[in-house]
C-alpha cells in the first residue's frame, strides 16, 4: 500500500505514518515546518520530508489513499490534487477505522480522563501479553508510538476524542470508530469554537452512544451521563463509579493493592479500566497485580520532581471539572501541606469572554491560586480580548492571583517558601516555555 499523509508532522499524524511504516506499507508526507520530536522520529525512519512546503507533483495515480491532518486547510493544493486524481481521501480517525474494521473496537470516550483510561487498559493488557493494536493520544512510557496497526491482533483500544476529524470532514473523531465497547467517563463542555451550546456538545455524546455494538461503560456519578444513559439503547449499560480507597503515608490503595497514582479521578479512571479489561477476559486479580506498577500517562497528574518536604507535579488539566479533580486530588494526597496551584488559559474556550464564566469555583480548593494567560496568544488565536480583571471576577476566588506576563510569574513561583508546600502545574500548553522543575529548589 502507497499512503500520503498531508500535514505528516503533526503529533498524531506522525505516529501514524510511523506505525504504517513498521506494518510495511509505502509512507510519504509533506508539511509547511515540522518541530520536535515529530522531527527526529520521522527522520530516524526515513519519513521526514526533504523540502518544507505542499508539493501537488507528490499526488500520483499510484497512491493508494491520502490521510489529511489537521493542520492542512481546505485549499491545500496537494488534497486538491487528489481531488483532481480520485485518490480516497481519509481524515486522521477514517483511516484508522479503516485499518481497524475487521477487529473488536474499544473506544474511550468523555471530557476527561480519556488518555488515562487508555493507558491504563494498554499497560495491563501488554503487561498479560495480550495481542492488541492501539491509539493513544499522549507518549507512553515503554511504547514507541502514540499508534500501532498491525495485521494480526484482533482487538484495538482507540482514544476516542470529539473535536472535529479534519479540515474537511467536521465530524467529531469518536464517530468514526464504531465501537463495538465504549466508555464515557463524563461530560464537561468543552471546545466551544466548535459546539457554541453545551446542548449541541451533549448531542455528540447521544449520537456516539447509539453507535455502541455490544456494551457502554459509563461513569454513573456524572449527572448528564445518567441522563443519556436513561435513553432508550440497543447496547448493554454498564456503570462505574468511584471505588473505595485508603490512603496510608502518602500511598493509595484499592482492593487491597497499593497503586503509584493517587485522586478520586484517577481511581474512577481505574474502574473504568478495569471493566474494559473484564470484557477483555481479564479477571480483577490479574488487573489489579498489573495495575500496580501503572505510573500514570505523561502530563497526567504527572510527577515532575520532589524534595524532602515539597513535590511538583503537571497535569494536562484546562477544564473547569479538571481543575477541581486534580486540586482536590493533590489536597486529599498530601494533607499536611499547603498546595499552590497555577494553571494556564490556553485553549480557544477557556479563552473565551462567555466560558470564562464556567471557571466560577474551580481555583477554590489550593490554598494559594494563580491563573496565567499571554494576550499574544489571545491574538494568534484570534479571539477577543480578555483582562485580568475580567479573569479574576469569573473565577470568584478573592485572593486569586493573575498574571499576564511569564517571567513574572516565573520570579513569583521562585521566591516562595517551599517548606511543606507543593506545586500543581495545570495547562495543556506549557506556559510560555516555563520548567516546572526550576521553580522549586
Amino acid at each position: 500500500m502507497k499512503i500520503h499523509l498531508i500535514a505528516i508532522g503533526g503529533s498524531a499524524m506522525h505516529n501514524i505514518a510511523l506505525a504504517l511504516h513498521h506494518k510495511g506499507f509505502e509512507v510519504t508526507g509533506s508539511d509547511d515546518a515540522i518541530f520536535e520530536p515529530s522531527k527526529s522520529r520521522l527522520e530516524k525512519h526515513k519519513l521526514l520530508p526533504k523540502i518544507m512546503g505542499w508539493f501537488p507533483n507528490k499526488i500520483t495515480a499510484d497512491l493508494d489513499a491520502i490521510i489529511l491532518g489537521m493542520h492542512a486547510r481546505e485549499d491545500n493544493s496537494e488534497m486538491l490534487k487528489a481531488k483532481e486524481l480520485n485518490i480516497p481521501i481519509y481524515s486522521y480517525p477514517e483511516y484508522i477505522y479503516e485499518q481497524s474494521k475487521n477487529k473488536k473496537r474499544i473506544v474511550i470516550g468523555g471530557s476527561h480522563g480519556k488518555t488515562s483510561i487508555t493507558a491504563m487498559i494498554l499497560h495491563v493488557l501488554h503487561n498479560l501479553n495480550i495481542n492488541y493494536d492501539y491509539m493513544v493520544g499522549a507518549q507512553l512510557e515503554g511504547f514507541d508510538t502514540m499508534v500501532k496497526l498491525t495485521y494480526d491482533a484482533p482487538i484495538i483500544i482507540l482514544e476516542g476524542d470529539e473535536y472535529l476529524s479534519s479540515p474537511i470532514d467536521r465530524r467529531p473523531k469518536f464517530h468514526l470508530y464504531k465501537p463495538n465497547i465504549a466508555v464515557l467517563s463524563g461530560i464537561a463542555w468543552d471546545h466551544i469554537n466548535v459546539f457554541p451550546t453545551f446542548e449541541m456538545y451533549v448531542e455528540q455524546f447521544r449520537i456516539f452512544k447509539n453507535m455502541i455494538k455490544d456494551t457502554l461503560i459509563y461513569f454513573s456519578e456524572d449527572e448528564e451521563l445518567n441522563k443519556l444513559a436513561q435513553e432508550e439503547s440497543s447496547c448493554k449499560m454498564k456503570p462505574y463509579t468511584t471505588p473505595r480507597y485508603e490512603i496510608n503515608n502518602g500511598v493509595t490503595s484499592v482492593n487491597n493493592t497499593e497503586l503509584l497514582i493517587f485522586g478520586d479521578h484517577n481511581l474512577q479512571n481505574l474502574n473504568a479500566a478495569k471493566l474494559v479489561c473484564n470484557e477483555l477476559g481479564v479477571s480483577d486479580i490479574d488487573f489489579y497485580n498489573e495495575i500496580s506498577s501503572f505510573k500514570g500517562a505523561s502530563n497526567r497528574l504527572e510527577l515532575v520532581k520532589k524534595t524532602a518536604t515539597s513535590a511538583i507535579y503537571k497535569d494536562f488539566a484546562h477544564s473547569p471539572s479538571k481543575l477541581n479533580a486534580t486540586s482536590s486530588a493533590m489536597k486529599k494526597q498530601f494533607k499536611d501541606r499547603r498546595l499552590v496551584a497555577c494553571m494556564e488559559l490556553h485553549t480557544f474556550s477557556s479563552l473565551n469572554e462567555e466560558f470564562l464564566q464556567q471557571y466560577k469555583g474551580s481555583m477554590d480548593e489550593p490554598d494559594m491560586a494563580i491563573v496565567y494567560f499571554s494576550p499574544k496568544s489571545i491574538e494568534h488565536k484570534k479571539l477577543a480580548t480578555i483582562t485580568k480583571k475580567q479573569v479574576h471576577h469569573s473565577f470568584g476566588r478573592k485572593d486569586l492571583l493573575v498574571f499576564i506576563d511569564v517571567k513574572e510569574l516565573e520570579d513569583h513561583l521562585k521566591s516562595l517558601n517551599w517548606e511543606n508546600q507543593n506545586l500543581l502545574m495545570m495547562s495543556s500548553g506549557t506556559f510560555d516555555g516555563i520548567e516546572p522543575q526550576k521553580l522549586v529548589i
